[in-house]
């Protein structure tokens, strides 16, 4: 026990001294917009409740009445004691949002892409991955024990390369975000879409970050692409924008009747509880009825980004809610994040490994709930703070 502690304490010292130390800070939320932290009010520009669902009334309501009719807990996995009528009937309409033949529920993103690459691919067989995949991508690859080769990020020119001896392999898949998580840029899905049909590749992209933010009917990259049909295997998650939990794949009946076999984080799960995916459908519920809630987060993404470039802040354009500033030093974007709470917001300060050395930044993230004055506040604060910390 006392070389444990020996151990992992100096291990500890080391991250705290080079800035990369975390903590799980406690928060309150009061409204989709604003928590409290430490007692104080805080603006949060750093969530991914993208549309400014998870605390809607509806949500709320349809949790309270599915844990009134089917209890607390879904008392098993999917394939033995835990599928309810709610789960196959939230999978048919998360098919049907992104296009596809059918669709399997996890209980979360990170374990429908770890439980869905090591499933498809193995020993024998090749995957392309970009190389700013997020976490749960890269997990899945290492599972898998296929090969797997890096491509640099959203570069299908390389990612050809890489696939030029694709005809040695069994399997090919190529995995890629559609929206990534850090930087908010876009993959160039329509040509890794051409790449893979040229090459008989299986193409992956998570949706994570794109459902319910693009396309008109917000069901993600591949719609806002206009790929519907050409994009085999679609991941998504209801923990961003839907405001609630889980993740989910989207594809042809095949894929998912052989997923619902073979991927290991599904068949040795508990399912999902009720009210989590009673949550999910009265969130696709208001994604269908409430398409204006799309138009006030774009307006908000274009002010806040329009807003920082005109005070000289350097963040890309775009179309998604993650707007990056990068900083580079980890104990400067601390610090800097630290500065913007006492001023009143709460931006996460993101350092490696979720980013690569030398790239920490503060990820600021926008909602629909985020009024016009709110955005013109952060701006004007971010801006400020910046100048004079760095």
């Amino acid at each position: 026990m006392h070389s444990l502690r020996q151990a992992l304490s100096a291990d500890l010292d080391a991250l705290a001294a080079s800035g990369l130390r975390r903590e799980c800070r406690q928060i309150t939320p009061v409204s989709a917009a604003t928590v409290t932290a430490a007692g104080k009010l805080l603006l949060v520009f750093g969530s991914n409740d993208y549309l400014g669902l998870a605390r809607h009334p509806r949500l709320r309501e349809a949790a309270t009445a599915a844990l009134e009719e089917w209890g607390a807990g879904s008392t098993g996995s999917r394939l033995t004691t835990g599928t309810f009528p709610l789960h196959q009937e939230l999978e048919q309409e998360l098919a049907k949002l992104k296009g596809a033949e059918a669709a399997l529920f996890f209980p979360s993103g990170y374990q429908a892409s770890v439980g869905t690459i090591p499933a498809l691919v193995g020993r024998g067989d090749l995957i392309v991955s970009d190389a700013l995949n997020h976490a749960s991508l890269i997990d899945g690859c290492r599972l898998s024990r296929a090969e797997v080769r890096i491509y640099r990020h959203a570069d299908p020119a390389h990612a050809c390369e890489l696939l030029a001896d694709r005809h040695r392999y069994r399997r090919a898949l190529l995995v890629t975000d559609g929206v990534f998580s850090m930087d908010g840029n876009l993959a160039p899905l329509p040509e890794l879409a051409a790449l893979c049909e040229r090459t008989d590749a299986w193409l992956m992209a998570d949706d994570a970050h794109g459902t319910g933010v693009l396309g008109n009917s917000g069901a993600g990259t591949v719609e806002y692409f206009g790929l519907r049909g050409r994009v085999p295997v679609q991941m998504g998650t209801a923990s961003k924008a839907l405001g609630a939990e889980g993740g989910f794949i989207a594809g042809p009946v095949e894929l998912i009747d052989y997923l619902r076999n073979r991927a290991r984080s599904f068949v040795f799960s508990t399912a999902p509880t009720p009210a989590t995916v009673a949550s999910v459908r009265a969130a696709l519920g208001l994604l269908r009825e409430e398409p204006e809630r799309r138009d006030v987060l774009q307006r908000n993404i274009q002010l806040l980004r329009g807003g920082l470039r005109a005070r000289g802040v350097q963040v890309p354009e775009g179309v998604t809610p993650i707007i990056p500033v990068l900083i580079g030093d980890a104990r400067k974007t601390v610090r800097a994040s630290a500065v913007l709470e006492r001023e009143g917001f709460w931006i996460p300060a993101i350092r490696p490994p979720t980013v690569p050395d030398g790239t920490a930044r503060l990820r600021i993230g926008v909602s629909a709930a985020h009024t016009s004055e709110q955005i013109e506040q952060a701006v004007a604060t971010i801006a400020r703070v910046l100048n004079e910390e760095l």
